[in-house]
């Protein structure tokens, strides 16, 4: 399994007042550059020849075009929302990101999608935008960050 960072981003930390999730124009999305980073990922993946048997998303909008623009492809899921000011949610969180990647069967990636704050009530792993974080059997098998 594969938890992967949302790209670059406007500026910022959180979400903006009055942040709605069925409007991108009121959150932080990707810049150019954020992108362009999330197309290397794929291009990577697609080089490599990895297999992919799933894309998971949390539902914010720089976390689905990431994944999209990586992957081609992204089912929204809730267990991946952004933690970041909501330490009410972590618990139940690390509960259903847990059982997500316990019930995964298929022969390629579980590739999940998502935020800093998320990946690291998970795992424990600050990541880097856009940098991916290997887990096998539930455990930290690694850490990527393509250039």
């Amino acid at each position: 399994m594969v938890l992967i960072r949302h790209a670059v981003t406007t500026p910022g930390a959180g979400d903006p007042p009055g942040m709605r999730l069925d409007d991108c124009s009121t959150q932080r999305n990707l810049t150019d550059e954020g992108r362009a980073h999330a197309r290397r990922i794929g291009e990577e993946w697609k080089k490599r020849a990895v297999p992919v048997d799933r894309v998971l998303s949390s539902p914010w909008c720089r976390c689905l075009e990431t994944a999209r623009l990586a992957f081609g492809k992204a089912e929204v899921a809730e267990a991946l929302s952004n933690l970041f000011g909501r330490p009410e949610n972590r618990e139940r969180q690390v509960h259903e990101l847990r059982a997500l990647v316990d019930k995964h069967a298929g022969k390629g990636s579980l590739v999940l999608v998502t935020h800093g704050s998320t990946i690291a009530a998970l795992t424990g792993v600050n990541p880097a935008t856009g940098e991916m974080v290997i887990l096998s059997r539930g455990e930290l098998a690694g850490r990527l960050l393509l250039p």
